[in-house]
């Protein structure tokens, strides 16, 4: 029997519930979340996402079938018509233009995470750079999810980042969370343990500075 996705978490479990339950994520279900540290994710994380979508394009390039041509495209996409719009918008509601979203210098937390995935793409082969993907496009998605399903999660009017999480919840989001997914499980099926063990330390270390992320807008680091 091969791998799938389930097994990285496992291999990866402390890591990977301090990623999905960190305090940012908490503050962002219960709305003690201090808006500042909100509103300097919210700048950091467009630029996260343009470097991402790059890396989605790196995974159309490196591309040797056409089954995984169409899910490079999905993953940009999902980023650049999905996510990246209603960033924009989401932004603009808390008063931050996309003319001050260009201007941004990016945070030491958003430099070591988006360089570490492109150039996981860059010396790895596809599998690597998906793997080192998985953190953001399944995270954001198993977030939502996981706030959903606490007692302590505040929805509607009373929580000013209810739109966080229906942005994430939302069907588009979601398919392609388990589009992701699906291919993922496929490509883990057919790897040796020796294979699967390098993945993990990909997976890993791309969650590790997921959970860097979130503490750099605790921080209101730069």
């Amino acid at each position: 029997m091969g791998y799938r996705f389930s097994d990285l978490t496992t291999a990866c479990q402390d890591d990977w519930r301090a990623y999905i339950e960190h305090p940012f994520v908490c503050g962002l279900g219960d709305a003690t979340l201090d808006e500042r540290a909100f509103r300097h994710y919210l700048q950091q994380d467009y630029l996260f996402l343009i470097h991402f979508a790059r890396a989605y394009a790196l995974a159309g390039y490196k591309s040797r079938t056409l089954e995984d041509l169409r899910q490079a495209h999905e993953g940009l996409r999902a980023i650049l018509d999905v996510e990246l719009d209603l960033h924009v918008g989401y932004c603009r509601e808390w008063g931050i233009s996309e003319a001050d979203l260009a201007a941004l210098p990016e945070a030491r937390a958003t430099l070591a995470y988006t360089r570490y995935v492109l150039d996981t793409g860059h010396r790895g082969d596809l599998l690597d750079l998906h793997v080192a993907l998985a953190p953001c496009l399944v995270g954001y998605g198993e977030i939502a999810n996981w706030l959903n399903a606490q007692s302590f999660t505040v929805r509607g009017d009373a929580n000013p980042y209810d739109a966080w999480i229906a942005m994430y919840e939302s069907d588009d989001f979601q398919a392609a969370m388990h589009a992701e997914l699906e291919w993922l499980d496929t490509r883990l099926a057919e790897v040796t343990p020796r294979r699967f063990a390098e993945l993990c330390s990909v997976f890993r270390d791309a969650t590790r500075l997921e959970i860097d992320f979130w503490q750099m807008g605790l921080e209101l680091a730069s």
